[in-house]
């Protein structure tokens, strides 16, 4: 008995061939589908690497990394972290796939970079995980944030800089990452490093353009004869606007003691405020001093810096960084440039040398309109001098004889009347040459000067304004060089108050106001022809005149009748007491 008796008819050669054959040939089908796509996956690879690879900015290149990389590797959930500087391992990007926009919404905040994550910047090293939950460095995942299994991450480095981390999670249909898929995140990853790596350059080297081109706008500036404040301002507009700070300022002086915050970009400007803060214990002092920059990244904690962020509608400042302004022949002053503490990343990306060099370059723009100003002054000056002379030796002279020759005449006038006038006439000559006098001492001043004589000369034309008339002002003797620093603000006051009461109750129409430096006295009287004083008043601007001469160990007068005017004078010795 054959075995085709016993259990039907058996399989012939020939169809146990073609069995085995359709068997080889679906496997070689799956190989060169795998080849297949194993090649179009790297293909695509190699795509996305040189698209990223030729970027020079960042515009869009995470974007490009996290879904390529996802759809690289079957993952379902892909993220790329790029860090920010310093040692906070705080996120400046970050880009994910796969997670709906309210899933994300509902997480809120981006990951903080520990757990896991900082493994892969603390160990920069690739790391697949079955499950990331199980790993001992796992924080768990934050509420509302979806399961997460399979793990893969790369770190995003060039050479030892790590820049951040490429991870991707979940790979589809639950099997865990392969070396693969690895290779294919690290090939991504190098990528991303190299296209942040040129990024970084080509914003360094626009970074320094913009720099420059600041530079260069200053000193032309500066050549077309600005005027030293709006030079001031300039700097601190220009380093503000290039170094992407939130608030700078410009200290100027070259004393560490006599400092003070004259301009302002970026925030409100109270000049009596500003003036007020104590910038001789200032950051911008410690500059003056050791002529050194000097950056801090809180001002509120660091205790030798002067916080301006007390100022009246200035932000909350955190990092800080003070440059010294300096030329050949010293240091100008100082800029500071300061930043929110929520952008401390942007101080950090900011070279420091790039505002030193514009700071060296605009103190030096500086000091040449300084000087080009010092000159115009000198001529100035010069001109004056000139106008002074020509007043004193022609034409005072001139007048001196007029009054010579009138004086004679009046001797020889037998009419009383004609040589009244004749006399009034020499009473106003002489008055002539004192005014003459007068202007040839001012004419010594520059506008802007704060010497007493110009201040006197202030009050009396701000009276004039109130009064509706004209005080006429005396001035004799050396005022300006004579009468001490101490008894200046006491001087301008009785001034003050005499011609407010004048102003006031006088109903005159003519005040006459004389400042008297004679030896060692001086004297100020300020008379009016009006209605007088009645002769129970109750004094109290005058008393407090009174005590104003008595603590200089003088004393006041006050000569009045009624329709007949008042003068009021103020006397003082010019020798201080002890």
């Amino acid at each position: 008995m054959d075995a085709s008796d016993e259990g039907g008819d058996a399989p012939s050669d020939d169809e146990l061939a073609e069995v085995d054959l359709d068997l080889l040939h679906r496997e070689d089908l799956a190989r060169l589908q795998g080849v297949l796509d194993e090649q179009a996956r790297l293909r695509n690879l190699l795509d996305a690497v040189v698209a990223i690879a030729s970027e020079i900015t960042l515009d869009g290149v995470p974007t490009r990394i996290v879904r390529a990389a996802g759809s690289l590797v079957g993952a379902r959930y892909a993220a790329l972290g790029i860090l920010s500087e310093g040692p906070e391992r705080a996120l400046r990007t970050f880009v994910h796939d796969g997670m709906d926009s309210d899933v994300v919404a509902q997480i809120g905040d981006w990951p903080t970079g520990h757990g896991v994550l900082g493994l892969l910047v603390d160990e920069p090293r690739p790391l697949r995980l079955r499950d990331v939950a199980e790993h001992p460095a796992s924080y768990g995942f934050p509420e509302h944030h979806p399961a997460m299994t399979s793990f893969l991450g790369v770190p995003v480095r060039t050479r030892d800089h790590v820049y951040g981390y490429l991870y991707l999670t979940d790979k589809e249909g639950g099997q865990d990452f392969t070396e693969v898929d690895e290779s294919v995140a690290v090939a991504l990853a190098a990528a991303a490093g190299v296209a942040i790596e040129n990024a970084s350059l080509y914003e360094e080297a626009e970074r320094r353009q913009a720099w420059l081109s600041a530079t260069v706008e200053i000193t032309s500036l500066i050549s077309d004869d600005t005027p030293t404040d709006r030079a001031l301002q300039a700097i601190a507009d220009r380093a503000r606007s290039v170094s992407g700070a939130d608030v700078a300022w410009v200290v100027s002086g070259s004393d560490p003691r006599e400092l003070h915050l004259e301009v302002v970009a970026g925030a409100p400007v109270d000049r009596e405020a500003m003036h007020a803060l104590p910038m001789e214990k200032s950051l911008a002092s410690l500059v003056v001093r050791t002529g050194v920059p000097v950056s801090v990244d809180d001002l509120a904690t660091d205790p030798r810096a002067v916080d301006p962020s007390s100022l009246p509608g200035w932000p909350r400042l955190g990092p800080m960084m003070a440059l010294p302004l300096r030329s050949g022949s010293g240091i100008e002053g100082v800029i500071s440039l300061a930043w929110t503490p929520e952008r401390i990343d942007a101080f950090r990306r900011l070279d420091p040398a790039l505002p030193t060099s514009f700071a060296e370059q605009a103190a030096l723009a500086l000091r040449v309109a300084r000087s080009r100003e010092d000159r115009k002054r000198m001529s100035l000056l010069e001109d004056r001098d000139r106008i002074a002379r020509d007043l004193h030796d022609l034409v005072i002279q001139r007048l001196f004889g007029v009054g010579l020759g009138l004086e004679t005449t009046a001797r020889l006038v037998p009419d009383d009347e004609s040589a009244h006038r004749v006399r009034q006439a020499i009473v106003d000559i002489d008055d002539t040459i004192k005014d003459i006098r007068r202007t040839i001492f001012a004419l010594g001043t520059l506008e802007g000067s704060t010497d007493l004589q110009t201040e006197v000369e202030k009050l009396v034309e701000r009276a004039a304004a109130t009064m509706k008339l004209r005080p006429r002002l005396r001035l004799e003797g050396p005022v300006r060089s004579t009468v001490p620093t101490a008894l200046a603000p006491d001087l301008l006051a009785v001034v003050g108050e005499a011609l407010t009461n004048v102003s006031r109750h006088a109903h005159a129409s003519t005040v006459e106001v004389r400042v008297v430096v004679d030896h060692d006295t001086l004297e100020v009287s300020v008379a009016d022809d009006g209605v007088g004083m009645p002769s129970e008043v109750l004094e109290s601007g005058l008393h407090n005149l009174r005590e104003r001469a008595a603590c200089h160990g003088g004393e006041l007068r006050v000569d009045s009748g009624s329709g007949a005017g008042t003068t009021v004078t103020w006397r003082v010795p010019l020798v201080e007491r002890d």
